[in-house]
């Protein structure tokens, strides 16, 4: 078994090819420490990746749950704010119903005539 080692001029090695071991090209490769441990950073960014869409995907949802509550939270200080319009504009009417019955019977046009008793 002969084995050919590239060396370059810093000192790393990048690959050594070996006769009788082949992978699927045909060559056995050895990383030095620093590609080994880019590799491993690569896999890392590639999983950090991963997690980063995972994450913003949750903060989206974060937000726009927020977003929601303080949708609801608005609409919800509206439907009280306008139920209390409406019990102020009811006694409003109430009063004002009232009013008109007093000026109405207090009116000698709205009385009732007794068309019998203008008769005789």
């Amino acid at each position: 078994m002969e084995a050919e080692v590239d060396e370059e001029d810093d000192g790393t090695f990048t690959n050594i090819s070996l006769g009788d071991d082949t992978v699927d090209s045909g060559r056995v490769a050895l990383y030095t420490k620093q590609e080994t441990e880019l590799f491993i950073m690569n896999c890392d960014i590639d999983g950090d990746m991963e997690n980063q869409v995972e994450m913003e995907e949750k903060t989206r949802l974060i937000n726009q749950v927020l977003e929601l509550q303080h949708t609801l939270e608005d609409l919800s200080a509206r439907v009280d704010a306008v139920k209390e319009e409406n019990l102020k504009l009811k006694s409003e009417n109430q009063v004002l119903g009232q009013y008109i019955e007093n000026l109405m019977s207090a009116s000698s046009v709205f009385q009732t005539t007794d068309t019998k008793s203008k008769r005789k």
